[in-house]
Parts: C-alpha cells; structure tokens; sequence
C-alpha cells in the first residue's frame, strides 16, 4: 500500500529539514543577530507540556512533504505545518490554497497521485480561502493558465495588497458559489466573516468533507491571541456553521493531520470553557489592589489587572486540556486575553456604569 492510503503514520511535529532551513532565514531577519554561537544556546528557553501523539500526523517525505487520500479522487497535502487541498478530474486539477511553505512540493504532490492514478496533473483552477499570505503565496507557481476562483472580498483586498505572488481571482462570488468541473462539484460559500472578512467555507459534498481554514486546528489550540482572528465573534461562531454541514473529514490549513467531527465538538468545548472562565473573571477580579499600587499610572493598573483576570479565565482550562489539545500551556492565555476584550467590548459584559 502506498503513503497515499495510509493516514496513522505519526511523527514530531517539525520535520527536521523545515527546522534546519528556518535558522537561517530567521538569523536574517534578526540582522544576523541569531548567526552568534551563543545565540544556539536554549538553556533559558522556558519548557512546555510533552505534545499529545494524537495531535500529530503522518510523517513528511525527504522533500518535506506528505499527500494523502481523504476520500477518492480528493487528496491533501501538507509540510506539518501547513495545508492544501487537490481534487483530480478528467479536466485536471482543481487547486484548494497554494501555501509557499509547501510551495514547489504542492506539484510533486499532484504529480504522485497523478503518476499513481494515470491522470493529469496540469492545475486548472485554483480556489482562495481567503486573501492571506501565508495560505496564498504560492499561487503564482501555478502560472497565468488557471481559472482563480475566490470570494468578492478576496479580490478587493489583493487587489489593495498587490502582491505578484497572489494574483488576482478571475471568477468571484459574493454568498455562494458551485464549482464544477470534470464532473466534480464544489460548494463555495461565505456565512460572514471569521478569520478574516473573507474567509469561506468550501464543502466537498460528494467526498464528506469540509475545507475552513484558520478556525480549528485539529488536535492543537488556536494559534497565538485566538489565531489572531479579525472578527472574533464571526469566529466563535464559525463552528457552528461548520458543523451544520454533512461532512466527515475535515482540513483546517494547518498542522500535520486532517480533522473529523469530534475535533471540532472538542475545539467548541475549548473556546466555550474559555469564554465561561472569561465570564467569571470579568465579575471576580478586584481590580482594586492594581489601581492602589500603581496610583496614576493607569496602563500598569490596567495591564496587571487584565493579565490577572486572563490568568484566572485560562488556568482551569489549561489544566483540563494538557495532553489533549497541544500546546494548551502555549497560547491558552493569549486566547483568553482576546476573548475578554471581545466579551467586554463586542458583548458589553463586565461594562459597569458610574452612579
């Protein structure tokens, strides 16, 4: 059997090559200040809870990449950190997100699955997710020969970003939209804003599944400060709307393995147990002692007040999901520090008004 059927290989979640290859590229940023011997040592990094196995995926080829069947002729592909999606028809391929992490590795892909199937290889349409970089750069890759379909907002915002490596859409669509192609149908649909005002969710109804991107990442917490989420209501939202379709696989654009149903119940028990402890720090913590302390220096009163409040909404939740959602040590607090402010200024919760 090949790696295109086979979905339980586990591995660490950084192939050693994308590791090796971001020192430099990192030591460039930094001016060449991590290019110092010293600068390798880790011995005052802080250490983190161990990663549970199952938030991990298949193991990446020596090119740092793994494809793999989800279901007939739809197949992923990903680097362990990022994700893409590929429909085969008898049109050709049809494209879900070009991530320049994967960049050149997203054709090796397509070209296994073409090589092992007898069909063709050439990407004849590609579908945007949203306007993001790190999901988009690579679309120019695929040449000026495909048909880039995306959600009106996408097109506004590239066109404003004017970025070569993302090229325009062709064919926009304001709500909903069908793809077809080769006999194979797509459902594209914006439900409001989420991640970003443009974020879309794109439903494989003939292969049980749903693409979202940058909502759930399955078998890990959100990404720093709630995936840095634009409109965080539309994105507590999202997986509401996600599970009123009938799917069951699912791909989140990011980490290492595809998703099922269950994943995205656990990630709504996250974010929900989240916005109680929230709740309960916007009604239990005395800002007192902090404003008596720091007198008229009201950032510090404020900053220590909310950085308690944070800390007293995320340490039980931290507690519940260590060695069930990776990195729950991580990045719970910063999510919990962008869940109060939208609690408090979205919703008006905890708002108190002067007698």
């Amino acid at each position: 059997m090949s790696a295109l059927d086979y979905p339980t290989n586990r591995r660490s979640f950084l192939a050693k090559s994308a590791t090796v290859a971001a020192v430099p590229a990192l030591a460039a940023v930094a001016g060449g200040v991590l290019a110092s011997p010293a600068a390798a040592d880790s011995s005052g990094l802080p250490d983190y809870a161990p990663i549970p196995p199952s938030a991990l995926g298949p193991a990446v080829n020596a090119q740092g990449y793994y494809v793999g069947r989800i279901e007939r002729n739809l197949y992923w592909v990903t680097d362990s950190t990022y994700q893409a999606a590929f429909l085969t028809t008898s049109e050709g391929v049809v494209l879900f997100d070009a991530p320049p992490t994967i960049g050149h590795n997203i054709q090796r892909a397509i070209d296994d699955v073409a090589a092992a199937n007898g069909v063709s290889n050439q990407v004849t349409h590609m579908v945007y997710s949203h306007h993001h970089a790190d999901h988009l750069g690579g679309s120019f890759l695929f040449g000026d020969d495909v048909v880039r379909i995306g959600q009106v907002g996408t097109r506004k915002l590239l066109l404003s970003e004017n970025d070569p490596a993302r090229p325009i859409p062709d064919v926009t669509f304001e709500d909903k939209f069908t793809l077809e192609v080769g006999g194979e149908r797509v459902e594209l649909a914006h439900l409001g804003t989420n991640h970003t005002p443009d974020n879309i969710y794109i439903h494989f109804p003939d292969h049980d599944t749903l693409m979202l991107v940058d909502i759930n990442l399955p078998g890990w917490v959100p990404f720093d400060s709630f995936n840095l989420n634009e409109d965080v209501p539309g994105s507590i939202a999202a997986p509401g709307k996600a599970l009123a379709y009938p799917w069951r696989h699912f791909v989140g654009g990011h980490m290492g393995r595809l998703g099922t149903r269950d994943d995205m119940m656990l990630y709504q028990e996250y974010v929900n147990d989240l916005i109680a402890g929230v709740k309960s720090a916007l009604a239990n913590v005395d800002p007192t002692p902090y404003f008596a302390k720091y007198g008229d220096n009201e950032w510090a009163a404020v900053k220590e007040y909310q950085n308690a409040q944070t800390r007293y909404a995320s340490a039980p939740v931290i507690k519940k999901y260590l060695g069930v959602l990776a990195a729950a040590d991580v990045y719970t607090e910063s999510t919990a520090f962008v869940l109060l402010e939208s609690i408090r200024l979205d919703l008006g919760v905890g708002s108190q008004v002067h007698s």
